[in-house]
């Protein structure tokens, strides 16, 4: 498992490298306050990074942290001196 996900890392950072190399071109990207300059294929990288981080935010504030919640008030409201498969026979 973890030979698999070094060779899915070494993939894509080739194909990063690869995008970067064919995409040399500058480009400016102006906030308004503040200009950054680089090539296109950075850009391009650092976008998909940026929607990538947004979305596992959005995913673990609307998902995880609820579920997490959810399974910390179950854990909490437990009897402990009942066993959890009493039948009660």
């Amino acid at each position: 498992m973890r030979l698999l996900r070094i060779l899915i890392a070494l993939l894509f950072a080739l194909l990063g490298i690869a995008v970067g190399a064919l995409n040399p071109q500058r480009v400016t990207l102006d906030l308004g306050f503040a200009g950054l300059d680089a090539g296109l294929g950075v850009m391009l990288l650092a976008a998909l990074l940026a929607g990538a981080v947004c979305g596992g935010l959005a995913l673990a504030l609307g998902v995880i942290v609820p579920l997490r919640r959810r399974l910390q008030r179950d854990r909490a409201g437990e009897d402990p001196a009942r066993p959890p498969y009493d039948t009660g026979v």
